[in-house]
């Protein structure tokens, strides 16, 4: 069995011989130390050294990616996210027609050249890909977080507006990367955090109307296409995940562990054998602070409660220089183990 096989049949919910195991997305300022640690010069190198199963090939990283003439990328709103009350450009849209003044992204621009190239290159790992249709964000920062969440009450159609013209360039995006990619893709990889440490961002009934019948036509989008689909969430989102399994979802990350009911224990209790993990190590506390023994007992243990069916990964992908490697060894190990 290769290892895009045993991924696959991980996901699908089938009988598999181990748990798998992705490093994630280390930040750019921590290669240089994993480099030096491992002894390795290049990304693919370090992977392979880790016994690495998956790679993240998204078309919205590549430089090359899009060509709009202002230079902009879709969506770069520029909007402060570290100051309250920060206001995005339609802020004080009122009526749905304001929102057709906008600048939208044109998917005409689109580009997937060095995409598809590092897929065909790929080898024989499982590859996430397809845009990361970060449409709950992106919807955020056109007027401004606090500002979305109180339009969501004071100017319905307005919201759905917007999110319908950030979700159509997505959804064309994605139509048109994967009639292009075909199988040279596993799984259409997307993500919005919906929760915070303590619970969700939004209430139940706005995340029902507003965010999750893009979530049920995403996925029903990369599942038409042949993929299976692994959907993104930091924070706590236990009280959702009835409805993303409903929706289809085949697997989920990266399980923040210290966020409140994402415990492997709950998840477990809960979703496990109706849904595959993905994630689960804490990268808050345990992979910053512990000993390397620490985080090996850890794994195990995650691996108890959530396997075979998961794919240990950091609870946050973007690994951070604090992240001492030989805790980065020690997980790597343990989950292969």
């Amino acid at each position: 069995m290769t290892t895009r096989e045993l991924i696959r049949d991980l996901i699908a919910g089938k009988a598999v011989s181990r748990c798998g195991f992705w490093l994630g997305k280390p930040h750019p300022d921590t290669w240089p130390i994993l480099h030096r640690h491992f002894g390795t010069t290049s990304e693919d190198q370090l992977r392979q050294k880790l016994g690495d199963d998956v790679r993240w090939i998204c078309p919205q990283s590549y430089e090359d990616g899009y060509r709009q003439h202002d230079g902009r990328k879709p969506f770069d709103t520029s909007v402060d996210r570290r100051k309250h009350g920060s206001v995005g450009p339609l802020a004080h849209s009122d009526v749905p027609a304001d929102v057709e003044r906008y600048p939208w992204p044109n998917p005409d621009d689109l580009n997937f050249d060095s995409c598809l190239k590092d897929l065909r290159n790929a080898g024989d790992i499982y590859r996430l890909s397809g845009f990361w249709t970060c449409f709950y964000h992106n919807v955020a920062d056109l007027f401004g977080m606090e500002e979305y969440f109180v339009k969501m009450h004071t100017h319905p159609a307005v919201v759905e507006a917007v999110t319908e013209k950030v979700c159509e360039f997505y959804w064309s995006a994605n139509e048109r990367f994967f009639a292009a990619a075909g199988d040279l893709v596993d799984a259409f990889f997307f993500g919005n955090d919906f929760g915070t440490q303590q619970g969700m961002i939004c209430g139940s009934r706005q995340f029902d109307r507003f965010v999750l019948p893009w979530v049920r036509k995403f996925v029903e989008q990369g599942r038409r296409h042949g993929y299976q689909v692994v959907l993104h969430s930091c924070g706590s989102i236990h009280g959702v995940i009835d409805r993303l399994i409903e929706a289809g979802v085949d697997c989920l990350h990266p399980l923040q562990a210290l966020a409140a009911k994402m415990d492997a224990e709950t998840l477990a209790g809960h979703f496990k054998r109706r849904i595959a993990f993905f994630g689960g190590i804490d990268a808050q506390r345990l992979l910053t602070r512990g000993s390397p023994e620490e985080v090996r007992l850890e794994v195990r243990r995650v691996k108890r409660r959530l396997g075979p069916n998961l794919i240990i990964s950091p609870s946050h992908e973007a690994i951070l220089p604090n992240v001492p490697p030989a805790n980065i060894e020690a997980m790597a190990q343990a989950a292969m183990e």
